[in-house]
């Protein structure tokens, strides 16, 4: 049992759901890897949402109620860790979830659906693919022919750059979460949103209830994002950090 008044509560409640998922066959091992990997750039920014992952989140919100068919991409991690997250966003965003695996088997997917529907998913895509994703050899290119291959955006997280490339190769809009502003997939998105992934969904799926009523030329604007700019504001913010560490301070 972790003391709710331990510092790092949030962060080992993380871990503690992470471990679940992995004896219930949704997280493989190098998911926890990735998992630490950005638990130290999460570090960086001082585990809070800053200014250029929310501007990022605005434009993200835009661009899934301008979406003619948005889908959702799920992996273990995001599923063990925030799966009630992802079915309120996908209701909020009129979306599909789509299971999407590097480490795919039939049966992980199929767990990984579940725990999505028993969050309150009514249909999950994914799980038996039809299609391909051209120019990908990786088992993410496996993909519902009515979900990721035939949406115009697509919404990811703790991700491998290789898919977000040809997806955008593909000419689809994808929008990343992703802690680490230096990874091929910050850097091929159209929109990458440098934020821990249980913070940014929230924060999306309110957005996306805010703007709601906008019309579309005035979403059209807001969804006008410049991604290299937005990531070079957040590495001027974590240099900026780490001019000024003081030991004191943490």
């Amino acid at each position: 049992m972790i003391p709710r008044d331990h510092p790092r509560y949030h962060s080992l409640m993380q871990r503690e759901k992470l471990a679940r998922g992995y004896e219930q066959g949704v997280v493989v091992l190098e998911g926890l890897i990735a998992h630490g990997r950005g638990e130290a750039f999460d570090y960086l920014l001082g585990e809070t949402t800053i200014e250029p992952a929310r501007r990022a989140i605005r434009a993200a919100a835009a661009s899934l109620l301008l979406a003619s068919s948005p889908v959702i991409s799920v992996n273990g991690n995001t599923a063990a860790l925030c799966a009630k997250e992802l079915v309120r966003l996908a209701k909020e965003a009129g979306a599909k979830l789509e299971v999407n695996l590097f480490y795919r088997s039939t049966e992980r997917a199929r767990r990984i659906a579940e725990l999505l529907r028993r969050a309150g998913a009514e249909e999950v895509l994914g799980v038996e693919p039809e299609a391909e994703i051209p120019s990908l050899s990786s088992q993410r290119r496996l993909v519902a022919r009515q979900g990721i291959y035939s949406a115009d955006v697509v919404l990811l997280a703790i991700e491998d750059g290789d898919r977000t490339e040809a997806l955008v190769d593909m000419g689809k809009r994808v929008i990343a979460i992703d802690l680490n502003p230096l990874s091929r997939t910050a850097r091929r998105a159209s929109i990458t949103i440098v934020d821990e992934v249980t913070r940014a969904l929230p924060l999306l799926t309110r957005e996306l209830a805010r703007l709601r009523g906008l019309g579309r030329p005035e979403l059209k604007r807001r969804a006008s994002f410049d991604n290299s700019a937005n990531l070079r504001e957040v590495l001027s913010y974590i240099a900026r950090r780490l001019e000024e560490f003081r030991p004191e301070d943490f």
